[in-house]
């Protein structure tokens, strides 16, 4: 398939950035159950009109998409759904690191305070290497490659279509990194 580019992450802005808790070395943070690290990201997807944005929040252990809104626009009220819709589903209270980029969204004082209120402990990326946020992207790889694979009309089918794409990937597609057992099966599993 032919690649655009779209730009979704703006990282020169006034907010705060938080350190990455998951890079490697002697105080990184490695998930050994499901509700320890979740990753978020935006991707983009094209439509036969306008672009339109599709935010993901996945479990890093067991690779489970717990959040996603498609929307309209970056802004952070939108992009802070796919967040609001894991932590409606959320099982445990134990702690938990949300992972991001720096994007401005994430760092915004909105997005901040929903962390705030639910006791989430912020993790971003240091630099501008996508590899410090390679699970988010290969999960944005995976949706766009494997299943999005029409170009929706409009948002309304865009939102759809992902409903739809999100439940395969999460029931039926099993993963080689979790020993051919599906996100749900593993989430579950706990």
């Amino acid at each position: 398939p032919q690649r655009a580019y779209h730009k979704t992450t703006n990282s020169h802005h006034r907010f705060r950035r938080h350190p990455n808790l998951l890079k490697e070395g002697p105080g990184q943070v490695l998930a050994t159950q499901p509700e320890q690290v979740w990753v978020a990201d935006i991707t983009y997807l094209p439509t036969a009109g306008k672009f339109v944005y599709l935010s993901l929040v996945t479990d890093a252990y067991s690779r489970k998409i717990v959040g996603y809104h498609v929307h309209a626009s970056l802004q952070t009220e939108e992009v802070s759904e796919a967040l609001k819709m894991a932590l409606r589903a959320r099982q445990r209270k134990t702690p938990l690191i949300h992972h991001s980029d720096r994007g401005i969204q994430y760092c915004s004082t909105y997005y901040q305070e929903i962390h705030r209120r639910h006791g989430l402990i912020c993790s971003m990326t240091d630099g501008y290497d996508c590899y410090q946020n390679a699970l988010a992207e290969r999960i944005n790889g995976i949706l766009k490659g494997e299943f999005l694979l029409n170009r929706p009309a409009d948002l309304k089918q865009a939102s759809k279509m992902v409903a739809q794409s999100v439940r395969i990937y999460n029931q039926e597609r099993p993963h080689m990194a979790l020993q051919y057992k599906t996100p749900d099966a593993v989430h579950r599993a706990f």
